[in-house]
């Protein structure tokens, strides 16, 4: 995908890119079982990017339920609603921070990869147990973004990519991850579990849908690479790919509780 396509039409490509990743995959197997949904309830997905968990979740609930795809992005919810083939699913754009639903209207929500970007995470998560009933599920998975690792390129050269990635994204909460358990504790949920799930890229190319330090089509207006070394980090990235002794590691974290 070359670099100059449309900010929106990036978006989208990266988030099917990560959807069809096996490891996100395997990350949303947990958070699936987390929920403990059950046919005829209605679900909230907080951040639903292009629907595809939603439309998902809709075909394991048997069509009996309803689900409600919500997000920020006016482009992730109109590509969203042209995938649906007729699902229970609804999609509307909203902010997770001040959701527009009654008290007690859920029985379960999800919420995926979005607290990490957020000013106020404690009030989106206070905002996803305010709508959901008692004895409802909440379920949030994030990024801890200062577990990734990387083996098979020069070490000095990792250093310098590793500190000024951590550097860029500063405004963000890179340990949003592991900090899930306790917002659901402040938020004043029981019975709350997290699970830690190690992804693994044993290629620079399965790498690059979930890493974007490790994707060459993110403009390099990003930011993500220094000027200086962009050159260096990618060339090295292919010659390990060929080598075949890359690897890249992220830990991603699971956690629910109930209303």
């Amino acid at each position: 995908m070359a670099t100059d396509v449309p900010a929106d039409a990036r978006l989208i490509c990266a988030l099917d890119h990560m959807a069809a990743n096996p490891e996100m995959q395997r990350v949303r197997e947990v958070a699936f079982a987390a929920l403990h949904l059950a046919p005829g309830q209605r679900i909230l997905d907080a951040g639903a990017g292009t629907g595809e968990v939603a439309r998902w979740l809709a075909t394991r609930l048997c069509d009996t339920g309803s689900i409600v795809a919500l997000d920020a992005s006016e482009a992730a919810i109109a590509a969203a609603r042209a995938r649906d083939e007729g699902t229970c699913v609804q999609y509307l754009r909203g902010d997770v921070t001040a959701l527009d639903f009654p008290d007690h209207w859920f029985d379960a929500v999800r919420c995926e990869r979005v607290l990490q970007h957020l000013a106020e995470p404690g009030r989106a998560v206070a905002e996803l147990a305010r709508v959901t009933r008692a004895g409802g599920r909440v379920c949030l998975v994030d990024t801890d973004w200062e577990s990734v690792a990387v083996d098979g390129l020069p070490r000095p050269l990792v250093a310098r990519v590793r500190e000024h990635l951590l550097a860029t994204v500063a405004g963000q909460h890179l340990d949003m991850g592991r900090t899930l358990r306790r917002r659901l504790h402040h938020a004043g949920l029981h019975d709350v579990t997290a699970v830690p799930v190690a992804l693994y890229f044993p290629d620079p190319i399965a790498a690059a849908a979930v890493l974007p330090m490790v994707n060459p089509m993110v403009p390099a207006e990003a930011g993500l690479i220094p000027g200086d070394l962009r050159e260096d980090w990618f060339g090295a990235l292919s010659e390990a790919g060929e080598r075949g002794d890359f690897l890249a590691t992220l830990t991603m974290w699971v956690a629910a509780g109930t209303v």
